[in-house]
Order: C-alpha cells, then sequence, then structure tokens
C-alpha cells in the first residue's frame, strides 16, 4: 500500500511523474473523467431492457447503451482519438483522420451490466493503441485500464512503467492507493467460468489439481471484480476455458482479454489461451474469442500441462 502522506498523489501528477507522453496521459485523463459519469449511471440509471442488440446479437439493458454513449462522446470530443470500438456496436468508428501522435481505443463500456440489478461490482475496461489500427494486436497496446464500481470506484492502469491503482475520494478526484502491483508465482485463489458440465476433460484434471492443492474458488461472475481480486491479492488465477460447444470460449480479444492480458502481464502475471499467450493471438475481426487462463505464471503454465493429456 502506498504511504497515507503519498495519497494526494492524483492520477494526472503520477501520469506525468511517470514519465508518460503528454497525449497519452491526457487520454487516459479523458477516459477517466468519463468513468465518472458511468459510476452515476450505474448508480441512477434505468435497469431495464434498451430494446436493441449489439453486434453478437444479445439484447442490450439501458445501462450498456448510456455507458456506451457517455465514454463514446467524451473519446470523440478528446482531440486525442482516431478510432474507437465499443463492444456495444458493429463498427470501428472514425473520429478523426490525424495520425500525428493520436490513439486509437476499444472499450467495454460495462462489463458484466446484468450483475447491476443485484448490487455486485461492475466496471469498464480500455484498450489504447498508438496510430488508427485498432486491430494490430495486443502486444502493440500502449496502455490498458480498467474500472471497477463497487463499494469503492478503484481505477487500475498501465502503460509500460508498472501497473498502479487509484481510488476515487470524496472530492472527486482518483487518488493513488498502490503503485507497481506486483503478482506472487502461485497463488491459491481461482475463478473457474462457464459451465462445468461442459468443461472438456484437461481443463476439469486442472481445477480437480487446483481443488487437491486447497486453492479457494472466488468467483463473482464478472470479469473486471474477480480480475482485480487477482491482482490486488497478488496471486490466484482467473479460467474461462473452451467449452464442449464453444472452443473459443466466450470472452471477447480486443474488448476483454488484450487489455487484462496487458496489464496482468505488466505485474509479473501471465495470460494464455492453455496453447499461446493471450497477446500473441492474432486478432481478425471484432467479435473474435478466445480461451483464458490469466493470473499467476506457474499456475498459467501448469494449466499447460493438463490441456496437452
Amino acid at each position: 500500500m502506498v504511504p497515507i502522506e503519498s495519497r494526494d498523489m492524483d492520477l494526472r501528477r503520477h501520469l506525468r511523474e511517470s514519465g508518460i507522453e503528454p497525449k497519452l496521459r491526457g487520454l487516459i485523463c479523458e477516459i477517466a473523467e468519463a468513468t465518472k459519469y458511468v459510476i452515476n449511471a450505474v448508480r441512477t440509471g434505468d435497469l431495464g431492457m434498451a430494446g436493441t442488440s449489439n453486434l453478437y446479437g444479445e439484447e442490450q439493458l439501458a445501462l450498456d447503451v448510456l455507458s456506451d454513449r457517455i465514454i463514446s462522446d467524451r473519446l470523440e470530443n478528446s482531440g486525442l482519438v482516431i478510432n474507437i470500438s465499443s463492444e456495444e456496436k458493429d463498427i470501428i468508428v472514425n473520429v478523426d483522420s490525424d495520425n500525428n501522435g493520436l490513439f486509437s481505443v476499444a472499450f467495454d463500456p460495462l462489463d458484466g451490466s446484468s450483475l447491476v440489478d443485484v448490487n455486485l461490482a461492475v466496471g469498464s475496461i480500455f484498450s489504447i493503441y498508438k496510430g488508427e489500427n485498432i486491430l494490430q494486436g495486443g502486444r502493440k497496446q500502449a496502455a490498458a485500464l480498467f474500472v471497477v464500481y463497487g463499494p469503492r470506484t478503484t481505477l487500475i492502469y498501465s502503460a509500460k512503467k508498472g501497473v498502479h491503482e487509484f481510488a476515487l475520494n470524496h472530492l472527486g478526484d482518483f487518488t493513488l492507493m498502490r503503485e507497481k502491483i506486483q503478482m506472487k508465482d502461485t497463488g491459491k485463489i481461482y475463478s473457474p467460468g462457464g459451465l462445468r458440465s461442459k468443461y472438456l476433460p484437461g481443463h476439469k484434471k486442472f481445477i480437480d489439481f487446483l481443488e487437491k492443492r486447497g486453492s479457494k474458488l472466488r468467483y463473482s461472475g464478472g470479469l473486471v471484480p474477480d480480475i482485480n481480486q487477482i491482482l490486488l491479492k497478488g496471486e490466484g488465477i482467473f479460467m474461462y476455458p473452451a467449452l464442449q460447444g464453444a472452443p473459443h470460449g466466450k470472452l471477447r480479444l480486443l474488448f476483454e482479454l488484450y487489455p487484462m492480458a496487458f496489464i496482468v502481464e505488466q505485474a509479473g502475471g501471465s495470460a494464455s489461451t492453455g496453447k499461446t499467450g493471450i497477446l500473441d493471438v492474432k486478432i481478425d475481426n471484432l467479435d473474435q474469442r478466445a480461451p483464458v487462463y490469466i493470473g499467476c505464471k506457474n499456475d498459467v503454465e501448469k494449466v499447460k500441462d493438463f490441456l496437452k493429456e
């Protein structure tokens, strides 16, 4: 934890003192500002259906649509963005043709939105790329961040200079809580997504291995709070595997897996499909999905042995 006397450092100052280039730190701050309005929408917004569907044919919640509009509007008016892509849209939106030092952003405006009506934590996820190509691959990310809307509102970001946590204070500022978060090589927490009845044999054996080892199951049903828990505890593994009938799992590469893998790797962890590093998976389209094992390095490496069987 950051000493109490250091907690007056806000996000903008931290970015500047970390040596992040001006346009990138400006963009990260614009995103942070947008999420403050998303927080208000989560607290007070309509919990019903929007009457529309996203690009995956999934019926959209009103909160999904509102969160997408809030973030899109902020990005489009930032003067820092060329292209944006939201999980709620089926197109890449061109904002600016100027490629001089600007960025493109892929985002999930409200991951886990179906949990809001039962008052569980949800979040927003962002992936930032230099230039106009939003499909240039996970290794090309300039930065990634996510925000957790829970009992506290927290933001975690990485711009290749460590992973850092900030909390929204009563004045509406994101202030530093933890710097240079690091994960252990092995953990005792596991968060298993997917229906157990559809697990493949190798994955079942890995779960059995974790349980026999004494690992504790901690799963909220939300990607953002589960990854956040593993990061801040410094241990554990989150999994959404290949399933019977769904060989590519459920989670989207661009909007969920790339940014989370980037952050976890920057904290000393690892992320894999079970065969290939998540950040090394080439992307061809907005809807592309992949199985994922993400967390402590040794645990992620261990699962490969079981999936080979």
